[in-house]
C-alpha cells in the first residue's frame, strides 16, 4: 500500500483516510513508518504542525527517507480546521509531543459533528511508563507503544486514570536490519538531546571517543547528531556536541579531525559500523537489529532520569573506559524477546484501529474523556500560544540560528 498525498474529490469514498500530524523530526519519522503499515487500500496525508521544534527541510527529508510517505507539508495550527474539512479523515494520528497532542485534540473535538478516531503514542523507548504521557493523550482512542512490557504498564495506568483508550502494540518500525557494507570501520555515537544534562559529562563522552580514535586508528568515531546546532529537535539540547567539540579542540584538549560529525539516517551509519555507543537512545535498538556490537554508557547513572532503565539486564551496559578500549557487547536474547524484539504476529494496533474505524462509521465511537491538563490552565494557554504565534516563533528561530552561526564563525 502506498499512502496517497492527494486530496480526494467528489463524494466520500469507502476507503479509509488517515491524517498524520507531527511536530518534530522523531515523531515525523515514527508517523511515516506507521503509515507504511496501514491496511491495504487505506490512504494518508502527512503534515507537520508549525511549532518551536519544527524540523528543517533536511530533517523532514531524513525522517521520510525510506518510507512510502512522499512529502509532509508544514502548516500552522490555525489551518488545521480547514485541512480537516477538506480531507475529512476517518483517523487522525497525533504524532506529537504531549502538550501539542492535547492542544490539537481540543481543536479536533471542538469542531462538532462526527469525529475521527484519535490515535497517538510514543515513538521510542517508554520504560518506565508515564502517567503524564497518558494525561496529555487521554482523549486518544488508541495509544500505540512498542513492547509487551509497555502495553502492560500503560494499560495499568489507563485503568487507574479511568481513560477509555486502548493500548496497542506495534513493533518499533525502524528495527529492520541495515544491510552491511563491505567495510565496517566506524564507531557510531548516537547523541540524545536530553541526557546527559551536564556540560562536563558530554565533554567526557567526546574525549573518550577521541581517545578511542588514538588507540584504534582503524576505527573512525562518528558522532551521529539528531540535528545540527542551528536546527530544532523534539527536546531542547542545552549543550550541543558539535559546539562542545570545537571548544575542546580550541583548548588543545583534543586533536582536530579525530571525530566526524554527521546527520542523516541511522540505518546508513549502522551499515558501516563496527561498534555503536549511546547514553540513551532508541538507536541502540536499531544497532541490535543490525547486529552491531554496542555499549549503553552507565557512567552517568542507570535510571528513569537517564532514560536507560530499560537496558538493565540487557548485557549492553558499559563504561567510557570500555568505549576507549572498543569493548562492545552483544545483547541477551531473553531480554530482547521481552523488550521490543517480540514476534511481529503479536502486533495488534492495526486490528484495534480497524475496529475503531468501523465503530466510528456507525456512530458508536465512545465519547472521549479529556483529563485535566498537566500543569493546569496556565500551562494549557502557554502550549496553545506556542502553536498560535508562528510569526513570533519564526523571529525567535531566526535569532537563534544567527546566534549559532556567530558561534561557528
Amino acid at each position: 500500500m502506498s499512502p496517497s498525498t492527494e486530496l480526494p474529490s467528489g463524494a466520500r469514498p469507502s476507503t479509509v483516510r488517515v491524517l498524520a500530524l507531527a511536530d518534530s523530526d522523531s515523531y515525523l519519522k515514527w508517523a511515516a513508518c506507521l503509515l507504511d503499515a496501514l491496511p491495504p487500500g487505506w490512504t494518508a496525508r502527512t503534515a507537520v504542525v508549525r511549532s518551536p521544534i519544527t524540523p528543517s527541510a533536511d530533517q523532514i527529508r531524513a525522517a521520510l527517507n525510506g518510507s512510502m510517505t512522499a512529502e509532509a507539508e508544514v502548516l500552522p495550527a490555525r489551518r488545521l480546521r480547514r485541512v480537516l474539512a477538506e480531507y475529512e479523515p476517518d483517523v487522525v494520528l497525533l504524532a506529537c509531543t504531549g502538550p501539542v497532542v492535547e492542544t490539537l485534540t481540543g481543536i479536533i473535538l471542538g469542531r462538532g459533528g462526527p469525529r475521527p478516531v484519535l490515535v497517538s503514542g510514543l515513538p521510542g523507548i517508554s520504560v518506565p511508563a508515564s502517567e503524564r504521557a497518558w494525561l496529555f493523550r487521554s482523549a486518544a482512542d488508541l495509544f500505540i507503544v512498542h513492547s509487551h512490557r509497555e502495553v502492560a504498564e500503560f494499560t495499568e495506568i489507563a485503568r487507574g486514570l479511568g481513560v477509555r483508550g486502548t493500548v496497542g502494540r506495534a513493533r518499533l518500525p525502524f528495527l529492520d536490519p541495515a544491510p552491511p557494507k563491505a567495510r565496517r570501520d566506524r564507531v557510531v555515537f548516537a547523541t540524545q538531546a536530553k541526557v546527559p544534562v551536564a556540560r562536563g559529562e558530554r565533554r567526557r563522552v567526546l574525549l573518550a571517543l577521541a581517545a578511542l580514535a588514538e588507540r584504534r586508528p582503524d576505527l573512525r568515531p562518528v558522532v551521529k547528531l539528531r540535528a545540527w546546532a542551528d536546527e530544532q529537535q523534539t527536546h531542547r539540547e542545552l549543550h550541543h556536541y558539535e559546539l562542545l567539540w570545537r571548544e575542546l579542540v580550541a583548548e588543545g584538549a583534543a586533536r582536530s579531525g579525530a571525530l566526524t560529525f554527521d546527520t542523516g539516517p541511522m540505518r546508513e551509519h549502522l551499515s558501516h559500523a563496527a561498534g555503536f555507543v549511546t547514553v540513551s537512545s532508541t538507536a541502540a535498538l536499531e544497532a541490535i537489529a543490525a547486529q552491531v556490537p554496542l555499549l549503553v554508557l552507565s557512567d552517568f547513572g542507570v535510571n528513569a532520569e537517564m532514560i536507560n532503565l530499560v537496558f538493565e539486564g540487557s548485557g549492553c551496559l558499559g563504561t567510557l573506559a570500555d568505549l576507549e578500549a572498543a569493548d562492545f557487547r552483544t545483547p541477551d536474547q531473553s531480554w530482547c524477546a521481552a523488550n521490543y524484539f517480540h514476534d511481529p504476529v503479536d502486533d495488534d494496533w492495526t486490528a484495534h484501529l480497524s475496529g475503531l474505524v468501523a465503530q466510528a462509521r456507525t456512530g458508536a465511537l465512545p465519547v472521549p474523556v479529556r483529563l485535566p491538563y498537566p500543569g493546569g490552565a496556565r500551562a494549557r494557554r502557554r502550549a496553545r500560544m506556542r502553536l498560535e504565534a508562528p510569526a513570533a516563533m519564526e523571529v525567535i528561530s531566526a535569532v537563534r540560528q544567527a546566534r549559532q552561526r556567530a558561534l561557528k564563525a
